[in-house]
């Protein structure tokens, strides 16, 4: 299969094989996309399911006429932004003192449209001074930490969820290191969505022999299901604005806009095109950042490119973005379908926790790939210091720094504390040790390819 030549224009291949090659990318992001929604629900805040594949679907399209209809991205949700999510979900100050879950979510999400407009920012500066001399301020030094802090402050919720029902979250676990580790093709790209599903399968079996969580509850419910509809509207939410929403989710774009220039690379070496190039970076962050500003503005959580979908354009070696916009389309139309988000919805929380103990940590070990890939020299003091000042920041400010602006109560984050600390100790210390796009990793990759989470 691999040996095949690539195929960049999927119209010789007949309709049906398009139409499948796209329900492949489909199958692809689901499990990643679906799972934000159902993770930021455990925290108290109801983030629709339909809403995030409606603007899964139409962000993606939206990205694709951004760069030209050239690069064969998918953007599915973002995991970057669900310890903002869950920080927003425990604000008890201020404003937030006693509010409504509903509106939390619409402050929360207001964040995430400023965020994606910082993108659009980062992209008019690189348009405007270039590339380099915009990431010289964001080097792994700072941006590992910080992706680091990200899965770590979100681990005890994993626990939490875990314990309502141990051996389930084990089983989910299983399956997803299985898939990983020796599964073949397409197992081995879509691990999430099988730990997931096959999990589930063993759940349905075990609650129909009357199996119980930890509560001693049924392990699935699925009263809501009964009394939805199969075909039906989007539950959609505006955004709200207030500042201390703001400033928990605006640094998280930082990490954010990393993992899209890593992305970027990953998807030009597998294409074998230099999308940094052409269309340009400056593109792609501008499609990724208003689709994400698009995609919070009316009640969905912030998009990022997808690995996932990388992975298939390595197994299939159809390298046309068409394929990738069929996709598109399959997770609008599964929009709008009340009854199956509903089901989604009735998958245990232990399932959710044991695909989250693996997520979380995920995130953290690539925060670890970033700093060792990138060769960050920490008998550099300088370097250590900037570690050392983000990490403590991140873990130990762990109900934030409080204070009021004109009567109005802001409250800075932990992992905001943090980024900003990092980013001023990297622009004011001197000897700066390195230099975006210069290979540092012992395989040749450029040092801008920082991976995915």
């Amino acid at each position: 299969m691999n040996n095949q030549e690539p195929i960049r224009d999927a119209r010789t291949l007949g309709t049906p094989k398009m139409l499948i090659l796209g329900l492949q990318h489909m199958f692809a992001m689901f499990g990643a996309t679906v799972l934000v929604p159902i993770l930021v629900q455990s925290y108290g805040l109801p983030l629709s399911i339909q809403t995030t594949l409606l603007f899964a679907g139409i962000g993606t399209l939206f990205f694709h006429v951004c760069t030209k209809m050239k690069v064969p991205a998918f953007l599915g949700s973002s995991f970057a932004f669900l310890g903002g999510f869950e920080a927003v979900a425990n604000l008890d100050q201020g404003i937030y003192a006693g509010m409504a879950a509903q509106d939390k979510l619409a402050y929360a999400l207001g964040g995430v449209v400023i965020a994606g407009l910082l993108y659009v920012v980062l992209a008019a500066i690189i348009k405007a001074v270039g590339v380099h001399k915009v990431m010289r301020f964001l080097p792994p030094v700072v941006t590992g930490p910080i992706i680091i802090l990200i899965g770590l402050n979100l681990a005890p919720s994993a626990v939490n969820n875990a314990q309502t029902c141990w051996w389930l979250a084990l089983v989910a676990i299983a399956i997803i290191v299985v898939a990983n580790i020796w599964g073949k093709g397409m197992v081995k790209i879509i691990p999430i969505l099988l730990g997931v599903v096959g999990s589930y399968i063993v759940a349905l079996a075990a609650n129909a022999m009357g199996a119980t969580n930890a509560a001693g509850a049924p392990l699935i419910d699925f009263s809501t299901v009964a009394q939805s509809r199969i075909v039906g509207i989007q539950p959609f939410m505006i955004a709200k604005f207030d500042l201390t929403s703001i400033l928990v989710m605006a640094p998280i774009a930082i990490a954010a806009m990393m993992e899209h220039i890593g992305d970027m690379s990953a998807i030009s070496a597998t294409v074998g095109e230099n999308f940094i190039d052409d269309p340009g970076l400056h593109r792609t962050l501008i499609g990724d950042g208003i689709a994400t500003s698009l995609s919070g503005l009316f009640g969905g959580p912030a998009n990022t490119t997808y690995g996932e979908n990388t992975g298939v354009l390595v197994l299939s070696r159809v390298y046309d973005p068409k394929v990738i916009r069929l996709a598109a389309v399959y997770a609008i139309v599964l929009s709008f379908s009340p009854a199956f988000a509903a089901i989604v919805n009735s998958i245990p929380t232990a399932i959710i926790g044991g695909v989250s103990f693996i997520l979380y940590g995920m995130i953290s070990a690539i925060g670890v790939r970033n700093v060792v890939e990138n060769q960050v020299d920490f008998t550099n003091s300088r370097n250590l210091i900037i570690a050392a000042i983000i990490m403590v920041c991140g873990l130990g400010f762990t109900g934030g720094i409080t204070f009021t602006i004109g009567g109005a109560s802001i409250t800075l984050t932990a992992l905001a504390i943090a980024a900003i600390a990092g980013i001023a100790l990297n622009a004011i210390l001197p000897g700066k040790d390195y230099t975006f796009g210069e290979p540092a990793a012992s395989d040749g990759r450029p040092s801008g390819d920082l991976g995915r989470y």
